[in-house]
């Protein structure tokens, strides 16, 4: 794609990333095929590539330029940044970054109205701080009829507890987990199952209560700065862990994957911190790419029920690990139903089910409708934001796959 940038935008740091990456795109369309919101409203400007257009018109005009409109945020803002379109692109376009960059431009030229702003300076504020989240869960939990619907069904009624987790200092193997902001409220039995699951392989999970969240909501939220900030003070925290050793950081929430590998990207021009990013980058690890490279024949699984497992966007296109899940759990011997349009999001996008309800629960419904048909018992996931998502439909029980793992262990 040719672009029209002025000398003096290519000087622009942003401007020069956005221009190599609208240099990649051929125009072919293809990601449309696979997009979520273009399947649902057929508008092109609701597919990658016409939101492409949208933001190379947005960035090569002048800030006083009248294209800048609410029509344009509307389209963006309806993207899930599931990254489906990357998987499928023949060209390699890093559509995602090329978002972040034209949401972020669009903020500062046209302010959002008040209540989008209240509503987003909410849901940093609420879901950031761990404990300031479970006090506002059991706050809800207590007065749910008086929480908004789209409130209501994030919140499960009790969550399964979590049980005992085992000594850290057991073993010379030692990894780092992301307990990550909301999962300890909404589900705290996930990393607590990771904990023993990898224990009986021989590894110790070290606590580093100093991390906080990853940073994904703030940035995703137009708040780049302080989700930056967050990505800092998680590095601090790590780092004396990393010279000490830990093999890994190993994160239960596949959202929180994906941004912790980010992180040396996003923090490249930092010269505190660009080095030690990277090496925090490299050191990220979903839960199953620890898994999958242990002698898994050392566990005994005494319940094999049939299981249909969601593989979160971020998961299969951000971190191209699609069928790695399912593999593991087919070696433990469990029997996974086929899902079909395995490729499509389910709605959650971190916050968007909360800014965008219609087109969330479309997405959802149609989701769970593809889960279910082969029947399962139980449907998996790999991230708190998806399983919460589909949880709220009240079908079908929706679980963390090491969940399931750690109650079979014999």
């Amino acid at each position: 794609m040719q672009t029209q940038f002025t000398d003096a935008d290519r000087q622009k740091p942003h401007i020069q990333e956005a221009d190599r990456i609208l240099r990649t795109c051929v125009h072919c369309g293809f990601c449309n095929a696979t997009c979520p919101t273009y399947q649902l409203l057929g508008d092109e400007r609701d597919g990658p590539r016409g939101r492409i257009y949208l933001m190379k018109e947005l960035l090569e005009s002048a800030d006083d330029d009248d294209q800048v409109t609410k029509e344009t945020r509307l389209h963006l803002d309806r993207c899930l940044t599931c990254r489906s379109c990357e998987t499928t692109c023949p060209s390699g376009v890093e559509y995602h970054k090329l978002l972040d960059i034209g949401r972020a431009e669009i903020d500062r030229r046209v302010p959002r109205p008040a209540a989008d702003r209240m509503l987003r300076f909410g849901l940093r504020k609420a879901l950031v701080e761990p404990k300031r989240f479970q006090a506002l869960l059991k706050l809800g939990q207590t007065f749910k009829p008086m929480v908004p619907g789209a409130l209501q069904n994030k919140m499960p009624p009790k969550p399964v507890d979590a049980g005992q987790r085992p000594d850290t200092q057991t073993h010379t193997r030692r990894v780092l987990m992301l307990e990550g902001c909301v999962q300890p409220g909404l589900s705290p039995n996930t990393n607590a199952a990771t904990a023993r699951v990898l224990d009986r392989l021989g590894i110790s999970v070290t606590p580093v209560n100093e991390v906080g969240c990853c940073g994904a909501i703030d940035f995703h939220l137009n708040a780049q700065e302080d989700g930056r900030r967050r990505m800092r003070t998680n590095i601090d925290a790590w780092w004396p862990h990393i010279e000490q050793g830990a093999e890994s950081i190993v994160q239960t929430a596949s959202g929180c994957g994906a941004f912790v590998k980010e992180y040396g990207y996003m923090l490249r021009d930092d010269p505190a911190y660009a080095e030690k990013a990277q090496r925090v980058s490299e050191l990220a690890k979903d839960l199953v790419e620890v898994l999958r490279d242990e002698k898994l024949e050392v566990f005994e699984i005494g319940d094999t029920q049939r299981l249909a497992f969601h593989c979160p966007c971020t998961l299969q296109h951000a971190q191209q690990l699609s069928g790695a899940v399912e593999g593991v759990l087919t070696r433990l011997g469990f029997a996974l139903t086929p899902v079909a349009d395995a490729h499509l999001c389910c709605g959650s996008a971190g916050t968007y089910s909360v800014t965008q309800p219609e087109l969330a629960t479309q997405l959802r419904d149609n989701k769970l409708n593809a889960l279910e048909a082969g029947k399962p018992a139980v449907i998996v996931t790999a991230n708190i934001g998806c399983q919460t998502h589909l949880a709220g439909a009240n079908r079908t029980p929706v679980r963390h796959w090491i969940e399931i793992v750690d109650a079979a262990l014999v």
